[in-house]
């Protein structure tokens, strides 16, 4: 069975970005460090999307992209995109606001509702990375050169707490 389209894939397409597709069963949500085993990567080269909102009145949702199995540091995170705090949006609120599933939000599915988005600067120690590619249970592996070209806007910045 084919699987349609994504809009993340489609952006990768019209951007001449190479990937590669993904796919992993989905019985309850995995969690990030769960799909880096199933597609059999390293947790630091699959990168997950967190949904954040700035406490500021009217500032849109932030989102950050750091490694599976790190814990984000929102006072970094806020410090980054120099916000005085920021907080993790609920299950409910990240869905509503992205439209999109939780374990299937995309950085490259929401380019165009110009979400502001930092990445953990541990992405440049690798030549290619996981990210979900816009649905649960589908990922894209891509280069991280043209993952940070087509996410241009992103701030680079350390967003994870030590471990």
């Amino acid at each position: 069975m084919k699987q349609a389209k994504t809009r993340a894939i489609r952006v990768l397409e019209r951007q001449g970005i190479a990937y590669e597709l993904c796919y992993y069963a989905v019985e309850d949500h995995l969690s990030a460090e769960q799909v880096a085993e199933a597609i059999g990567m390293a947790p630091e080269q699959v990168f997950k999307t967190l949904v954040t909102l700035p406490a500021t009145i009217g500032g849109g949702p932030i989102l950050a992209l750091i490694p599976a199995g790190s814990q984000l540091d929102l006072k970094k995170l806020a410090a980054a995109l120099v916000e005085k705090k920021v907080k993790m949006a609920p299950q409910r609120d990240a869905e509503r606001l992205t439209g999109l599933e939780k374990g299937g939000i995309s950085p490259l599915a929401l380019l165009d509702k110009r979400f502001r988005l930092a990445i953990d600067e541990t992405i440049v120690l690798h030549d290619q990375v996981e990210i979900s590619a816009g649905r649960v249970g589908v990922g894209v592996i891509v280069p991280v050169d043209g993952l940070l070209r087509v996410l241009s806007s992103a701030v680079l910045a350390d967003l994870c707490q030590p471990t």
